[in-house]
């Protein structure tokens, strides 16, 4: 991961970071790349939140991408998944999909949407 600015605030032990820049690998050469504008991390390094435009972009064997944007996500890297509950947005297989909440398995590239799911696709 980095970051253009990263600040430690010793009281918390918590990390202060200015558009974090994360690729996570799933055991193959297409990682997830995940960005945002601020993020925060833990005392213990096992879970980030990213915070304002936060965007997960993957593009796989077949180069189809796949990209998904929220305004808020926590992720935890060592167990490649990430969540949040704000709305979210997929974009990819064609198509677009919104949802209230996910949590996504992203070394399995599985995600659950947790409400509201809405998709809209073009017919082939």
């Amino acid at each position: 991961m980095t970051s253009d600015k990263v600040e430690h605030v010793k009281a918390t032990d918590v990390t202060l970071l200015t558009t974090p820049d994360l690729h996570m690998y799933r055991g193959g050469e297409f990682p997830w790349h995940v960005q945002s504008k601020k993020g925060e991390v833990s005392s213990g390094g096992d879970q980030v939140e990213l915070i304002d435009s936060v965007r997960v972009e993957r593009t796989d064997e077949k180069q189809r991408t796949t990209i998904i944007t929220t305004s808020r996500m926590t992720v935890f890297p060592q167990k490649q998944y990430a969540q949040t509950e704000q709305d979210v947005r997929i974009d990819g297989a064609g198509g677009v999909t919104t949802a209230k909440g996910m949590k996504a398995y992203l070394k399995d590239s599985r995600m659950d949407l947790l409400s509201n799911v809405r998709g809209q696709y073009e017919a082939r």
